[in-house]
Protein backbone atom coordinates (compact mmCIF):
# COMPACT_ATOMS: atom_id res chain seq x y z
CA UNK A 1 0.00 0.00 0.00
CA UNK A 2 0.84 3.44 -0.89
CA UNK A 3 1.13 6.35 1.31
CA UNK A 4 1.40 9.70 0.48
CA UNK A 5 4.79 11.67 0.66
CA UNK A 6 5.49 15.74 0.28
CA UNK A 7 6.71 17.68 -2.05
CA UNK A 8 9.42 18.70 -0.18
CA UNK A 9 10.48 14.85 0.05
CA UNK A 10 8.70 12.68 -2.53
CA UNK A 11 8.65 9.00 -2.34
CA UNK A 12 9.67 9.34 1.59
CA UNK A 13 6.36 8.72 2.96
CA UNK A 14 8.31 7.11 6.32
CA UNK A 15 8.44 10.77 7.35
CA UNK A 16 4.56 11.45 6.43
CA UNK A 17 2.79 8.23 7.83
CA UNK A 18 5.17 8.68 11.42
CA UNK A 19 3.70 12.27 11.39
CA UNK A 20 6.83 14.23 11.33
CA UNK A 21 5.99 16.02 8.01
CA UNK A 22 2.88 17.75 7.59
CA UNK A 23 3.90 18.50 3.68
CA UNK A 24 5.96 21.88 4.19
CA UNK A 25 9.61 20.53 5.59
CA UNK A 26 11.76 22.78 7.19
CA UNK A 27 14.53 20.51 8.38
CA UNK A 28 17.38 18.85 6.42
CA UNK A 29 17.89 15.39 8.40
CA UNK A 30 16.07 13.61 10.51
CA UNK A 31 17.22 10.73 11.96
CA UNK A 32 16.07 8.18 14.57
CA UNK A 33 18.12 7.78 17.81
CA UNK A 34 18.01 4.39 20.03
CA UNK A 35 20.11 3.58 22.58
CA UNK A 36 20.18 0.59 25.40
CA UNK A 37 20.69 1.05 29.30
CA UNK A 38 21.54 -1.70 31.55
CA UNK A 39 23.67 -2.42 34.75
CA UNK A 40 26.59 -2.47 32.76
CA UNK A 41 26.46 0.79 30.78
CA UNK A 42 24.09 2.96 32.63
CA UNK A 43 24.29 6.35 30.57
CA UNK A 44 24.66 6.86 27.03
CA UNK A 45 25.21 10.78 26.25
CA UNK A 46 23.65 12.43 23.01
CA UNK A 47 25.89 15.82 21.94
CA UNK A 48 26.65 17.38 18.52
CA UNK A 49 30.06 19.18 17.54
CA UNK A 50 30.56 22.37 18.67
CA UNK A 51 31.67 23.77 15.34
CA UNK A 52 28.25 22.51 13.72
CA UNK A 53 26.15 25.81 12.91
CA UNK A 54 22.93 23.56 12.59
CA UNK A 55 20.31 24.21 15.39
CA UNK A 56 19.84 20.27 16.59
CA UNK A 57 16.72 18.96 18.36
CA UNK A 58 16.35 15.79 19.94
CA UNK A 59 13.04 14.08 20.66
CA UNK A 60 12.70 11.45 22.93
CA UNK A 61 9.69 9.64 21.71
CA UNK A 62 9.08 5.96 24.12
CA UNK A 63 11.16 4.77 26.83
CA UNK A 64 10.53 0.59 27.43
CA UNK A 65 12.00 -2.21 29.34
CA UNK A 66 13.12 -5.00 27.08
CA UNK A 67 13.67 -8.85 26.78
CA UNK A 68 15.67 -9.59 30.48
CA UNK A 69 14.02 -6.97 32.54
CA UNK A 70 13.79 -7.88 36.25
CA UNK A 71 10.62 -6.92 38.09
CA UNK A 72 12.53 -4.15 39.39
CA UNK A 73 11.92 -0.14 39.65
CA UNK A 74 13.91 0.91 36.26
CA UNK A 75 14.05 5.08 36.90
CA UNK A 76 15.60 6.63 33.82
CA UNK A 77 17.09 10.08 34.00
CA UNK A 78 17.96 13.23 31.66
CA UNK A 79 20.81 14.96 32.64
CA UNK A 80 21.41 18.23 30.68
CA UNK A 81 22.39 21.95 31.87
CA UNK A 82 20.48 24.94 32.98
CA UNK A 83 20.41 28.62 32.39
CA UNK A 84 23.11 28.95 34.46
CA UNK A 85 24.86 26.58 33.27
CA UNK A 86 24.37 23.95 36.33
CA UNK A 87 24.37 20.25 35.62
CA UNK A 88 20.78 19.04 36.76
CA UNK A 89 19.32 15.65 36.63
CA UNK A 90 15.28 15.18 35.88
CA UNK A 91 14.12 11.84 36.15
CA UNK A 92 11.42 11.21 32.85
CA UNK A 93 10.15 7.16 33.85
CA UNK A 94 9.89 5.06 36.23
CA UNK A 95 9.36 1.53 34.86
CA UNK A 96 8.17 -1.65 36.33
CA UNK A 97 7.76 -4.88 34.26
CA UNK A 98 4.81 -5.56 35.78
CA UNK A 99 2.56 -2.44 36.24
CA UNK A 100 4.71 -0.16 33.50
CA UNK A 101 6.74 -1.71 31.04
CA UNK A 102 6.71 1.20 28.75
CA UNK A 103 6.28 5.11 28.56
CA UNK A 104 5.32 7.05 25.76
CA UNK A 105 6.73 10.92 26.34
CA UNK A 106 4.93 11.86 23.30
CA UNK A 107 8.56 13.61 21.83
CA UNK A 108 9.57 15.08 24.50
CA UNK A 109 12.15 18.05 23.28
CA UNK A 110 15.87 18.32 24.37
CA UNK A 111 18.61 20.34 23.53
CA UNK A 112 21.98 18.85 23.16
CA UNK A 113 24.24 18.10 24.79
CA UNK A 114 22.25 15.58 26.69
CA UNK A 115 22.61 12.25 28.83
CA UNK A 116 20.63 9.83 29.48
CA UNK A 117 20.77 7.63 32.82
CA UNK A 118 19.80 4.60 34.34
CA UNK A 119 19.51 5.98 37.97
CA UNK A 120 17.71 3.05 39.58
CA UNK A 121 17.45 -0.37 38.81
CA UNK A 122 19.20 -2.55 36.20
CA UNK A 123 17.67 -2.71 32.91
CA UNK A 124 17.70 -3.39 29.90
CA UNK A 125 15.56 0.05 29.24
CA UNK A 126 15.49 0.72 25.53
CA UNK A 127 15.13 4.55 24.39
CA UNK A 128 13.66 5.64 21.14
CA UNK A 129 13.61 8.74 19.49
CA UNK A 130 14.64 11.05 16.77
CA UNK A 131 17.22 13.62 15.93
CA UNK A 132 16.42 16.92 13.86
CA UNK A 133 19.19 19.34 12.41
CA UNK A 134 18.06 22.33 11.19
CA UNK A 135 20.51 24.84 8.77
CA UNK A 136 20.50 28.29 10.53
CA UNK A 137 20.27 31.18 7.97
CA UNK A 138 23.82 31.67 6.51
CA UNK A 139 24.29 35.20 7.58
CA UNK A 140 25.82 36.38 4.47
CA UNK A 141 22.19 36.41 2.35
CA UNK A 142 20.74 39.32 4.97
CA UNK A 143 20.50 42.90 3.53
CA UNK A 144 23.37 44.93 4.85
CA UNK A 145 22.41 48.47 7.09
CA UNK A 146 24.30 50.88 4.97
CA UNK A 147 24.89 53.50 7.87
CA UNK A 148 26.72 56.15 5.93
CA UNK A 149 23.37 56.83 4.40
CA UNK A 150 21.10 57.96 7.08
CA UNK A 151 17.80 59.50 5.53
CA UNK A 152 16.68 62.13 7.78
CA UNK A 153 13.08 61.94 9.24
CA UNK A 154 10.35 64.99 9.05
CA UNK A 155 10.73 67.17 12.21
CA UNK A 156 7.72 66.35 14.45
CA UNK A 157 4.89 68.65 14.66
CA UNK A 158 2.76 69.12 17.55
CA UNK A 159 -0.78 68.20 17.27
CA UNK A 160 -3.92 70.42 16.58
CA UNK A 161 -6.04 70.87 19.12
Amino acid sequence: MCMPSCEAHPGNSLLWGLGLCDGCCSFLYLLFLGCELTASTKSYTFQVDDEDDSEHILALSVVCLTDGAKDECNVVEVVGRNHENQEIAVPVANLKLSCQPLLSLDNFKLQPPVTFRLAAGSGPVHLAGWHRIVPREDASFEEEDDLSEEEELPPIKPAKK
